[in-house]
């Protein structure tokens, strides 16, 4: 048991560690041919928080562990804002002045209703991955089309400011292409290892695929989010702290939810849609409550609202693992 927990622990931290490098030189070597970095910051930089949990999903999967894979997304999501915005604005109020978040709150919302439709019957589908990842296309699309319609109308948007600087520069393309090749690598690897171990930590405590997937595996893939959000506003980049935790809430339902559908289409356990699914809209519209409010702010009684909330679903869950 000692043992997998700490191949656990080992796997969350390769995981990690894997998907900042795969990102870095992504990132890198789309700029040295020449892609702009609004391009790079809306595309590989905005998915990278999400490559942990799209290559856990993707093992889970093909394990068979399809309620793992969609715990993962709701549980992330659901970590993304109770955990994650909750201590990052206890540690400071976070301010909301990009036109771009103040866009996407309302589409995160819908997308998470998207979510509640094709969950309902407790089965994810072949057909249903496929349209979770055409959607998931055509967001990139408009994002990228709306957020280059902001910049060329000469008033700039806190967000792709922030995000643009983020793009790295200076890097070789010989330097980049070695962190991509050891991303690739080392992301699957680390991936099956939480993957595995999970599933022995669950079979121990009795926990249900559902609840490790909500719990451990959710908590655990969600640090990039939990690093990027803290950086951010400990650089004053508010909007970016915000903007990863809505971006990564969007891709995870559009694209890391469709890949199980696609990979192993299955019955679900009937928890998700009728427990984790009401508490992830939940802390979805009371986020946006928050960040659309007068002040356009989420201040740290707020935040401590949201931490709070996170404390009480996770200790419902240990209370109940089985389920």
């Amino acid at each position: 048991m000692f043992e997998a927990v700490a191949f656990l622990v080992i796997g969350l931290v390769f995981l990690v560690w894997s998907a900042d490098k795969l990102v870095f030189g992504a990132a890198a070597l789309a700029r040295n041919v020449g892609i702009s970095p609004l391009v790079i910051g809306m595309t590989i930089l905005a998915m990278g928080s999400s490559a942990p949990e799209m290559m856990v999903s993707a093992t889970a999967a093909l394990d068979g562990k399809t309620d793992t894979a969609v715990g993962n997304v709701l549980g992330s999501n659901i970590a993304n804002i109770a955990l994650i915005l909750g201590i990052t604005a206890l540690i400071k109020p976070l301010s909301i002045s990009s036109a771009v978040l103040r866009r996407e709150l309302p589409l995160m919302v819908g997308v998470t209703i998207l979510a509640g439709v094709l969950l309902w019957d407790s089965h994810l589908g072949f057909y249903e991955g496929i349209l979770l990842f055409v959607l998931f296309a055509a967001f990139i699309v408009a994002m990228l089309r709306i957020s280059q319609k902001e910049k060329s109308g000469g008033k700039p948007d806190p967000l792709l400011e922030e995000q643009e600087s983020e793009v790295p520069e200076g890097v070789s393309n010989m330097k980049a292409g070695v962190w991509v090749v050891i991303g690739l690598i080392v992301l699957p690897l680390a991936a099956d290892m939480l993957v595995d171990n999970a599933v022995i930590i669950a079979q121990y405590f009795g926990m249900s695929d559902l609840v490790i997937g909500l719990t451990i595996i959710a908590v655990g893939t969600s640090l990039p989010e939990l690093a990027a959000s803290l950086a951010g506003v400990m650089k004053g980049e508010d909007d970016m702290a915000v903007g990863n935790i809505i971006g990564s809430n969007v891709f995870n339902i559009l694209a890391v939810m469709g890949i199980p559908g696609i990979l192993n289409p299955s019955i679900l356990s009937e928890y998700a849609m009728g427990r984790d699914f009401w508490v992830m809209l939940g802390v979805s519209l009371l986020l946006v409550a928050m960040a659309l409010g007068k002040s356009r702010s989420i201040n740290r009684v707020e935040g401590a609202v949201l931490f709070l909330c996170f404390i009480g679903y996770q200790s419902y869950l240990i209370l109940n693992m089985t389920a």
